[in-house]
């Protein structure tokens, strides 16, 4: 019977407040029945105000985690967020290089608050040596303006920001997010052959704690379901966006979206 229920891996750090990171991986995988997983790289203190510490799990323990996981459980999607260092890349590179399962890389470089969250040498180790494993890498305009070194100002630089990480960088493929730009949220996929463009109405509010991570997560969902990837992005779209449109209030900060708000309009 196992065998039969998707399941979904997220390799990343936690959020005690339950917006972000880890927390906010296994709450989408559950509303969209991919049974849930996790390795947790980094202990991140934080809230919607920001980040206050982090403790990083000891590479031995990350390296023990992983096997856990692979030794005994089907991943039929995983996605890694936070990876906070070189030493903590190279371990995941190394349990996950040989596996044929689609692989969703957020790139978590800067938390919502404007904490920063990684090295700047792991962000080059991320784009040299773990963006060439990915099935799709899913930067914002900041994240990815530094994958590419170019200003990304207007929907025709995301588009050949989306092609330069495909074709320069060897992903599989590029979801440039347009969450930062003015005007509708227009995200472009290129995956090496074409590029599609997926647009909601852009949603006033200051409570977006946890959406890269939730879009993430819902695109790794919707693969360990057998999905193809363009049906995946459209999917996980419509999912942070009801996220997004019925969030909540909660905290002093950038309050978290809604994961269940998608069944909710369902019902």
């Amino acid at each position: 019977m196992m065998s039969k229920v998707a399941c979904s891996l997220t390799i990343a750090g936690t959020d005690p407040t339950g917006g972000a990171g880890i927390q906010a991986d296994l709450k989408t995988f559950q509303e969209l029945k991919s049974f849930g997983m996790s390795v947790i790289t980094s202990v991140v203190a934080q809230n919607t105000t920001g980040v206050q510490s982090i403790h990083h799990i000891p590479l031995e323990m990350i390296a023990d985690q992983l096997d856990s996981v692979f030794s005994d459980m089907p991943v039929h999607a995983f996605k890694t967020g936070m990876i906070a260092n070189i030493d903590m890349m190279e371990v995941i590179q190394e349990k996950i290089k040989d596996k044929d399962i689609p692989y969703v890389i957020d790139p978590v470089m800067v938390a919502t608050s404007g904490d920063k969250l990684i090295s700047d040498d792991a962000r080059n180790y991320l784009r040299d040596h773990l963006l060439p494993l990915c099935t799709v890498v899913t930067p914002n305009i900041p994240e990815a303006e530094f994958l590419t070194g170019m200003k990304i100002d207007s929907l025709e630089d995301m588009q050949e920001a989306a092609k330069m990480i495909v074709h320069e960088y060897g992903a599989g493929a590029a979801l440039i997010k347009g969450g930062h730009l003015v005007g509708d949220a227009i995200d472009f996929l290129y995956d090496g052959n074409e590029i599609v463009s997926f647009s909601e109405k852009r949603i006033d509010t200051k409570n977006t704690h946890g959406t890269g991570c939730t879009y993430s997560a819902a695109i790794t969902a919707y693969l360990s379901h057998g999905l193809s990837l363009h049906e995946s992005v459209e999917k996980g779209k419509q999912f942070v966006t009801a996220a997004i449109k019925h969030t909540f209030d909660l905290g002093k900060g950038n309050g978290p979206t809604n994961h269940w708000a998608q069944r909710e309009l369902n019902q």
